[in-house]
């Protein structure tokens, strides 16, 4: 499956999920329907992905939890939010760095505009 064959799995998910549920509820509520729905198309997916954070090689004993990893190559940020911030596009982009993943989907379903609410994250420091 392409990149865009993948995503197109993963907005079509989306859509359902957002169909299904509306905005106002918990991200933990969109995240665990989005793993539902992913998995019924035939998706795998890791959800609370963990990822480590290295300094000069050294693993920092730290590390984050990306929301949702698909076939292995594309990390979810799941967020119901008022607005997407600048910091919100950030995380994501981290995570896609300390992964060395290329794409990365941030999607609030806070909204009344669930394609608008959609953005692709690319890292372009793989």
């Amino acid at each position: 499956m392409t990149e865009n064959d993948l995503t197109y799995a993963i907005r079509k998910a989306i859509f359902a999920v957002y169909n299904s549920l509306g905005s106002g509820l918990l991200e933990s509520v969109y995240e665990r329907a989005l793993v539902i729905e992913l998995e019924s198309q035939g998706l795998k997916t890791e959800s609370q992905y963990p990822i480590s954070v290295f300094y000069k090689k050294i693993d920092l004993g730290l590390g984050f939890r990306a929301d949702i990893l698909v076939e292995n190559e594309i990390i979810i940020e799941v967020k119901s939010v008022v607005e997407l911030a600048p910091i919100h596009h950030k995380q994501l982009l981290n995570y896609l760095k300390l992964t060395e993943l290329h794409l990365g989907l941030l999607v609030n379903f806070n909204t009344d505009d669930i394609p608008g609410n959609i953005v692709r994250v690319i890292n372009g420091y793989r």
